[in-house]
């Protein structure tokens, strides 16, 4: 079903993007190479942001899901110290496209973005910038491969909270240019549609990165497992509730990440797809196979930064550093 908001591929267009030039290193730096410099699964339930307590946030917590958090607090220190990129590449499931794929090139999108079941927990201001041409580049890579694709350009778009909720949980600071893609989710209304168009818009993300001279760290926002509780405690932070919403979906969660910590990358391709099944896990909206397919399914094992539970749900922070096949 997917294939109904699939073009035949058209003759790829020469196309010509300004390169930016290269910024300045430290001493001893090596050359920064550009490209995709690092992937990320970057899971955004808004109970990580309420438990964080930023200032952009209004409700106020009393902490909890600190296993988690401290994963992202060793995520940002990466991107920091380490990956240093020039923009953060996501794609989260809750800015749904019924057609087609759509990349935001809004300049300077503001507003406030709320959770709508949990409104009590997130209320989020934001103000970040978007990489335009590179935004633009990646829509344009991504016709030319067959892709229904669209340039979102109101000024007045309010950013979903999956969005914001994993942007922030990888650079609350928000000083890096941001990309952000949507989810052409019919997978959520077809059982049997494909991943087939997510491993295209990589493709076409990389061909874009690459053309523009950029690096880029990819943010891949799912969940795992996705079957959740359906009332919440008096006290949305009391841990005490907090567990996995069964042994058969946490298993599943664990077969997922000992594949992953093992690699190669490319096993997840027949895995995603039964773990999807078992669990109704949230990565049937393709960000993971996205990102993934972005790298080139690299023979790289994945580094697991963290797992935890939300709500039942099963949440694991992932790093992908396909440069570390160089030596």
């Amino acid at each position: 079903m997917s294939r109904v908001f699939r073009l035949p591929p058209t003759a790829p267009k020469r196309r010509e993007t300004p390169v930016p030039a290269a910024g300045p290193t430290a001493a001893g730096d090596t050359v920064r190479r550009p490209g995709i410099i690092a992937g990320f699964l970057s899971p955004h339930p808004p109970h990580l942001i309420y438990g964080e307590n930023p200032p952009q946030n209004e409700p106020r917590s009393q902490g909890g899901w600190e296993v988690l958090r401290w994963a992202y607090d060793r995520l940002r220190r990466r991107i920091r110290d380490v990956h240093r990129p020039d923009v953060l590449i996501v794609h989260a499931p809750h800015w749904i496209t019924m057609v087609g794929h759509h990349v935001n090139c809004v300049p300077n999108p503001r507003g406030v973005s709320v959770e709508p079941i949990f409104p009590h927990l997130f209320r989020y201001h934001y103000d970040f910038r978007t990489d335009v041409p590179l935004a633009e580049a990646i829509a344009d890579e991504a016709a030319d491969l067959g892709l229904v694709t669209s340039k979102m350009r109101d000024p007045g778009v309010r950013v979903d909270y999956a969005t914001i909720g994993a942007l922030h949980m990888v650079n609350p600071a928000w000083d890096i240019p941001v990309v952000s893609l949507s989810a052409n989710n019919n997978p959520y209304f077809y059982s049997d549609a494909s991943l087939g168009e997510m491993e295209v818009l990589g493709e076409a993300t990389r061909r874009a990165i690459e053309r523009t001279g950029r690096r880029a760290v990819l943010l891949g926002s799912n969940s795992l497992s996705h079957l959740h509780w359906h009332e919440e405690p008096g006290l949305p932070e009391d841990m005490e509730r907090e567990h996995p919403y069964n042994n058969h979906q946490y298993r599943w969660d664990m077969k997922l990440l000992e594949t992953i910590r093992q690699g190669p990358t490319s096993r997840l391709r027949d895995l995603i797809p039964e773990h999807i099944e078992a669990t109704s896990s949230e990565t049937k909206a393709g960000s993971l196979t996205w990102l993934l397919a972005a790298m080139g399914w690299p023979e790289v094992a994945g580094d697991v930064l963290g797992y935890g539970t939300i709500i039942g749900t099963g949440n694991a922070v992932v790093e992908w550093t396909p440069e570390a096949t160089h030596g």
